[in-house]
């Protein structure tokens, strides 16, 4: 078998996408205009497909605090927070996270991805045994592979599931690392986080809950869902990216638990890689001063959600979750849903495709994500260019 083989069903869906004349994996802004709009193919188009949950990247403060940080600390640290790279940035970074979420202390990694992938690799070792829901996202699964744990999948949001496989494991149960998300990034449900506790308590094991979706978007002070269900004392370890509600890129892990000083010291991910830019640091610690000191930009997000989801509901669309800011329609079929997408983007809007096999269930998806900086008028436009192609279904 040769070294590209392995390619060929990829390579076959490529030429497949090519004779469609539609490639959505590639599609380049060749002009952002502001938080929520963008220039694609020459043509002004709204950006509903981004993430930037509270529209921070261009918040004038947060661009201030990263100008001063280039000018002052240069273009980046050139080395691992192990070697060179632990600026006192990175550090005050790591305390006002952990501070932000009640915890003694956080660890900040390079994306969120290695967020996932650096404390998953180091915490579940070839002896260890995980348990997580099915539809946990990517960098979860590559970080319990990396760690060489074993693998314990249970029913996406069924507790009972969890509980029946935590039952089988016995006194293992114990020392089990379950693992859930707040806002599942695919479908956008919740996970039931009230009932995962519940079986945690009854089992034991230890709880690490993926915030990346739900950070700045649910919760009193934005923490999260483990927040808004008064659950933060039962969450050992929550992990989370700057990427999403902050505006910037980078990951994170905070807990109580003593020993994650040691995780700092055993991941490989964090040992051996360049640690965020100053600029990049100096941002993300606006953004959640920004976050904590109000919540009129979260207000704005759900507000923004519901006009959404309420008007795609009115034109009959399949959702795939109640309102929150990730809004999901369900396209039967692969090529219908590439149609659909190009459709709409040549109407101006930009949305996200997701096509199995990395989606839940063998479903396409069209996967709007909304901002609190869009404008009622905008997401009207979006709805109107979802009416539009329903009329011509």
């Amino acid at each position: 078998m040769g070294i590209f083989d392995k390619f060929q069903n990829l390579a076959a869906t490529r030429q497949q996408l090519e004779a469609l004349g539609i490639n959505p994996f590639g599609v380049q802004i060749e002009k952002i205009i502001s938080p929520t709009e963008g220039v694609i193919h020459g043509r002004p188009t709204i950006l509903a497909g981004t993430n930037n949950y509270l529209g921070l990247t261009f918040d004038p403060d947060c661009i201030a605090a990263a100008r001063t940080a280039l000018e002052h600390e240069g273009t980046g640290t050139t080395g691992s927070r192990m070697a060179n790279g632990s600026y006192s940035g990175h550090r005050k970074l790591e305390q006002e996270i952990a501070g932000f979420y009640g915890k003694s202390d956080g660890i900040v990694f390079s994306t969120g991805y290695q967020a996932n992938l650096g404390m998953l690799s180091a915490l579940a070792g070839p002896d260890d045994v995980v348990l997580l829901d099915a539809d946990c996202h990517a960098s979860i699964y590559d970080g319990c592979r990396l760690g060489g744990a074993e693998i314990i999948r249970f029913r996406h949001n069924n507790p009972e599931d969890l509980a029946k496989r935590m039952r089988r494991l016995g006194k293992r149960a114990a020392d089990a690392l379950i693992l859930v998300e707040g806002i599942y990034s695919m479908l956008g449900d919740r996970a039931p986080l009230k009932e995962i506790v519940d079986v945690k308590r009854e089992f034991g094991g230890y709880l690490m809950i993926d915030e990346a979706h739900s950070l700045g978007v649910l919760g009193e002070k934005g923490c999260g869902l483990v927040e808004e269900l008064g659950l933060l004392d039962d969450a050992d370890f929550i992990v989370g990216t700057f990427s999403k509600s902050l505006g910037g890129a980078g990951g994170f892990c905070v807990s109580s638990v003593p020993e994650l000083e040691l995780i700092r010291y055993s991941s490989r991910p964090y040992i051996f890689t360049a640690s965020p830019s100053p600029a990049t640091i100096a941002s993300t610690r606006c953004a959640l001063h920004k976050l904590e000191a109000g919540t009129h930009l979260r207000r704005r997000l759900h507000d923004n959600a519901q006009r959404l989801h309420d008007g795609l509901s009115a034109l009959g669309y399949k959702l795939g979750a109640p309102p929150s800011p990730v809004i999901a329609v369900v396209i039967d079929g692969v090529a219908e849903a590439l149609q659909f997408w190009n459709n709409l983007l040549q109407r101006g809007v930009y949305v996200n495709l997701m096509l199995p096999p990395a989606t839940p269930d063998g479903v396409s998806l069209i996967r709007c994500s909304l901002s609190a900086a869009h404008t009622t008028e905008q997401i009207d436009a979006v709805c109107a260019a979802f009416a539009e192609l329903r009329a011509q279904a």
